[in-house]
């Protein structure tokens, strides 16, 4: 696996954020990033509510899993999820959400750029094809495309990440999705079931 050394997922400190693992005070936050219509707009729609709530059950401290937390008034903005030996030959999986109003801030390119310089054998992220904003961003990080597919009815972008990425000015708002399902992360989200098909992203 291509994760970086501990302490992980320690908290991870920005110019204007924090990310943490999720506390019980982010969880009114995470459930509107499962069910607002703009956020999941490109993941497939609003999560059923027996989803989301065993999620909420099985989200605080979920190893990989950060809250993104504004630095100046503790607001949590959105999340990113780390998943270790995702694919592609053991390279981690980011999937990234950030909460409508506080898009085209710069919070995404932050975020993701904290992250990925903490993974030094590089990562992947999927997104569709029709997200053009999340395209733009993971280009612009230096992510480049390694295939094209379909799933869930819908054309999808894989993107990879090369080692000691360099990230370039400017941002746009994102949501990087994942397509992965692993038994451990169904198993916290699905309250100890191991539920694949009931999770299709981060």
């Amino acid at each position: 696996m291509s994760l970086p050394p501990a302490p992980w997922p320690g908290p991870l400190v920005t110019e204007r954020l924090l990310l943490r693992p999720v506390e019980a005070a982010d969880v009114p936050a995470h459930t509107r990033l499962w069910t607002d219509p703009e956020v999941r707009r490109h993941l497939g729609g609003p999560v059923a509510g027996e989803v989301v709530r065993a999620r909420a059950r099985g989200c605080v401290g979920l190893p990989g899993l950060f809250s993104l937390v504004r630095r100046q008034d503790g607001a949590v903005v959105g999340s990113v999820l780390v998943e270790a030996g995702a694919r592609d030959d053991g390279r981690p999986e980011v999937s990234y959400q950030l909460l409508p109003e506080h898009w085209g801030r710069g919070f995404a390119r932050e975020a993701l750029q904290a992250v990925t310089a903490l993974l030094p054998d590089g990562a992947v992220a999927v997104t569709q094809e029709a997200n053009a904003r999340s395209r733009r961003l993971l280009e612009a990080l230096g992510a480049t495309v390694v295939e094209r597919f379909s799933a869930w009815g819908e054309p999808q972008v894989r993107y990879r990440f090369g080692g000691n990425c360099r990230v370039p000015a400017g941002d746009g708002p994102c949501e990087i999705t994942c397509r992965c399902f692993h038994d451990s992360c169904c198993k916290a989200f699905n309250d100890g079931t191991v539920t694949p098909t009931l999770r299709r992203d981060g």
